[in-house]
């Protein structure tokens, strides 16, 4: 089969890396020459809004899925038309506006902080009133790795915030003093069957993920339990189908839901080594329609990023139990000619016998990654 992708970044490549095993074929269309996933698929380049490439890509593919969520819904509508296009159009549409997306929070019954769309400089001053300080300015749309957001801590950052962000439309949500972060990745079959990988503790650093840890010690059966049941009513409530991830806060031991991704994501990448069926094969068997295979996980791991510039390759090799996975971004060789600082442009799965022999050497990778 032939599987179609919107997008031809590292998560279009490692989707590639996962189907091949599988029989599965791969065209994509993205907009970059150079993009990444053009090293292991057929790479189509063009704007995602292009028909002359959208009806190349649906000719072509006998499946289609996206690797990130700002795919314009129309183009997803018109491939919908006319080959099956999974997760479903709606689900991008959903994710794509940040107060569509926590108006279905709510909707669901699913926590999250509360929230208010603004459209004015009166609009913010009233939500502001209504929600309190601190709070968060973010733009509904766009926002990625901590992009498009301010946090709102006086009356001044109000006026700043407008300055800064006003030009588009915003949501002020009111500021959530969590514990840690989490994230829950599940997936869904063509015949409804979900399953739930363990959930992850996740550390950030100015919005942008640094590590991910697989059922840490601070989820709590509970959390995993109220983890999958929002996320089986997300998947249930749109028809979808494939790998969904839901970003969380734990505040209290409680879960409050902050945003969702409709493709596989950064925090699942710990699911190549470590769980028995990759985050990226499941959702190439979802999407296909083959069997779910099992999420459990493996062992002690964690995924480390690496942002910016690839560190020497031999430090990290020699390292038993880390696996580096090189994207190719840049000049298209994993070098850091043509990387920016704080692009992802690899990652380090970590396994170990047991959790402090983990710690251990994810600080040693961390050193080294910087």
């Amino acid at each position: 089969m032939t599987i179609g992708g919107l997008g031809g970044g590292q998560l279009g490549r490692m989707l590639a890396l996962a189907g091949s095993p599988l029989g599965q074929r791969f065209i994509f269309l993205d907009p970059g020459q150079e993009s990444c996933a053009g090293h292991v698929g057929d790479l189509r380049v063009g704007a995602y809004d292009d028909e002359e490439r959208l009806a190349e890509i649906s000719r072509r593919a006998e499946v289609i899925t996206y690797e990130f969520e700002n795919v314009p819904v129309a183009s997803a509508r018109y491939l919908a038309e006319r080959v099956p296009v999974y997760p479903p159009p709606r689900a991008l549409e959903v994710s794509q506006d940040r107060f569509l997306e926590k108006s279905f929070f709510e909707e669901l019954g699913i926590p999250t902080a509360g929230f208010a769309k603004v459209d004015s400089r009166e609009d913010l001053e009233a939500a502001v009133g209504r929600l309190g300080l601190p709070c968060v300015l973010k733009t509904r749309r766009f926002g990625y790795d901590g992009k498009g957001q301010l946090v709102l801590r006086t009356i001044e950052d109000v006026t700043d915030g407008w300055s800064a962000l006003g030009a588009a439309p915003l949501i002020v949500e009111r500021f959530v003093a969590f514990d840690r972060e989490a994230s829950v990745v599940a997936v869904r079959g063509r015949d409804g069957e979900v399953r739930a990988y363990p959930m992850v503790e996740n550390e950030h650093a100015e919005g942008i993920l640094r590590v991910s840890r697989p059922a840490s010690p601070a989820i709590t059966p509970a959390m995993q339990a109220t983890g999958e049941g929002y996320a089986r009513r997300i998947l249930d409530a749109l028809g979808y189908v494939g790998v969904l991830a839901i970003e969380l806060f734990v505040v209290d031991g409680a879960l409050v839901a902050n945003e969702m991704a409709p493709r596989v994501h950064n925090s699942g990448h710990w699911s190549i080594e470590g769980a028995d069926t990759s985050q990226f094969e499941n959702h190439v068997r979802a999407i296909t329609g083959m069997p779910l295979g099992s999420t459990r996980l493996r062992g002690p791991c964690a995924m480390v990023n690496v942002l910016g510039r690839m560190p020497p390759r031999e430090e990290i090799l020699r390292i038993e139990r880390a696996h580096l996975h090189v994207y190719g971004k840049g000049a298209g060789d994993g070098s850091a000619r043509g990387s920016r600082g704080g692009r992802k442009i690899g990652h380090v799965t970590v396994s170990a016998a047991t959790r402090a022999e983990l710690e251990e050497t994810v600080a040693v990778v961390r050193a080294i990654v910087g």
